[in-house]
């Protein structure tokens, strides 16, 4: 059978099935792992431009071995079931890794964002969160919602806002939604978070020696070639960091309307600026364009890291023999099919997976989440404190040594940290010691074939000791 008709979420249940036997777990716990807990379907009616459209959606809550369960919400003609049942088991294992203490949960409402003008999404999205309300399927200790793919900051504020006029008694309503504007309680650095977490991830991965001795790279990221499919939030900002701080050399990029390629570089930052003037990145300057009709052809360009940053599947059985990148990082949930996976693996292309590599976003989400629940940014306690005994250790250095610091160099010594000076940090962290989790996996079992089943393996035994703990499975 072609993969192409394999379900995404059949693909999750394969990987899945592939890392269990590694983890020594008994069948019931495993499958119990695995299963989605709760699956809402709703289909409600709006009222737009003086008619009535039945619009439908999702809410799946894979997991609740940690409260509250989260994750994103996607606005797109192609969510169904299959795929927020996928992606919310996606979210479960997501959190585990990276040890942010969620549950998996995914949400789903199948429109073409792009159709309907602000103040119908607006309906929508109040519509939406009643039901989740009616179902008691949102709140800051129950689930949270966050943005996806169609959606963003404004719709989790009209989220916010419709949840805090039904729950007006909830001092920690802020924390029912994260991606919220900065304004409206948010935090600094969401909007960058996946794709400064899909930066740090390749980051971590191109610096040890012998894995890129193995596939005929040079140690670390700088002057790496790189194609990025999507130029979406994540693609995006993986591109401008990639670019900006770790010195790599884009190379391609595709979206809806082709694909334009450069082997000299393509700076983001103009592309991004061309396109948003023109409509279509088509015609940069500098680059060659490939029309719509050949837009999944970046894929098989030939470049060091691949960056598939758009939906799920876009490898799949029939192109993966053609890949030439020697590392893929999965920006995007689900970019590639089991069936792929198993043709690239023999190519010895190393794949960095979506379930730990986009977990930037969730990552950030709890840190914002932590803030709702303080009420308090980040920062204000230390930042003048630690300032102030920066000021007063350069002033000893200078005692001691009879030479001063400029100006310019004293303001960046001494300088407190700022919120997203805090949320940086706390994500690269993250993102550095799940990375080393999973490769110590990969290192210390010579049965697991490939970084992904190493991942899996690290979030059922995460998972697995939160039920283990409860006391359900002696």
């Amino acid at each position: 059978m072609s993969d192409q008709k394999i379900s995404f979420f059949q693909s999750v249940l394969d990987y899945f099935d592939a890392a269990a036997p590694f983890t020594g777990h008994p069948d019931g716990l495993l499958d119990q792992i695995k299963a989605c807990n709760s699956i809402y379907r709703m289909n409600f009616p709006v009222r737009i431009k003086g008619e009535y459209k039945v619009i439908e959606a999702y809410r799946v809550q894979h997991s609740q071995h940690r409260s509250p369960t989260k994750g994103g919400i996607r606005y797109s003609m192609h969510v169904n079931q299959d795929e927020v049942m996928a992606l919310a088991a996606l979210m479960s294992y997501k959190c585990a890794i990276v040890d942010v203490p969620f549950g998996g949960a995914k949400g789903g409402v199948r429109i073409n964002p792009w159709e309907y003008e602000p103040e119908d999404l607006e309906k929508i999205t109040r519509r939406y969160t009643m039901e989740l309300i009616r179902r008691n399927c949102i709140g800051p200790s129950v689930d949270v919602p966050a943005p996806d793919y169609g959606t963003g900051s404004r719709e989790m504020a009209w989220i916010f806002d419709t949840y805090r006029t039904f729950a007006g008694q909830d001092i920690d309503a802020a924390g029912c939604v994260t991606g919220k504007p900065e304004s409206q309680n948010g935090i600094k650095g969401r909007t960058e978070a996946t794709g400064r977490g899909v930066f740090y991830g390749i980051r971590e991965c191109c610096s040890f020696e012998d894995d890129m001795k193995k596939i005929g790279l040079k140690p670390g990221i700088e002057g790496k070639t790189m194609v990025i499919q999507g130029l979406g939030n994540v693609g995006s900002f993986t591109g401008k960091i990639s670019q900006d701080e770790g010195g790599v050399k884009i190379i391609g990029v595709g979206e809806v309307e082709g694909y334009i390629s450069n082997p000299a570089g393509i700076d983001i930052h103009e592309l991004l600026a061309f396109r948003k003037e023109h409509g279509t990145m088509l015609g940069f300057p500098g680059a060659e364009s490939f029309g719509k009709e050949a837009r999944e052809k970046c894929l098989e360009l030939e470049c060091d890291i691949l960056v598939p940053a758009a939906l799920e599947n876009v490898i799949n059985k029939e192109n993966a023999s053609r890949i030439k990148a020697k590392i893929i990082a999965e920006a995007a949930n689900g970019p590639i099919t089991s069936a792929a996976q198993l043709i690239l693996k023999e190519r010895a292309v190393v794949i960095i997976p979506d379930m730990y590599l986009n977990a930037g976003g969730v990552t950030v989400s709890y840190f914002e989440w932590l803030k709702n629940l303080s009420h308090m940014r980040f920062g204000r306690m230390e930042k003048r404190f630690n300032e102030n005994i920066n000021k007063t250790m350069l002033e000893v250095v200078e005692g001691a040594t009879g030479k001063s610091v400029s100006e310019r160099d004293r303001k960046i010594i001494a300088r407190g940290a700022d919120e997203i000076d805090l949320v940086r940090s706390g994500l690269e962290e993250t993102m550095v010691t799940a990375y080393q989790q999973i490769r110590a996996v990969y290192e210390q079992h010579p049965d697991v074939p490939d970084l992904r089943t190493a991942a899996f393996v690290v979030a059922i035994n995460k998972i697995a000791s939160d039920y283990l703990a409860l006391g359900i499975f002696p």
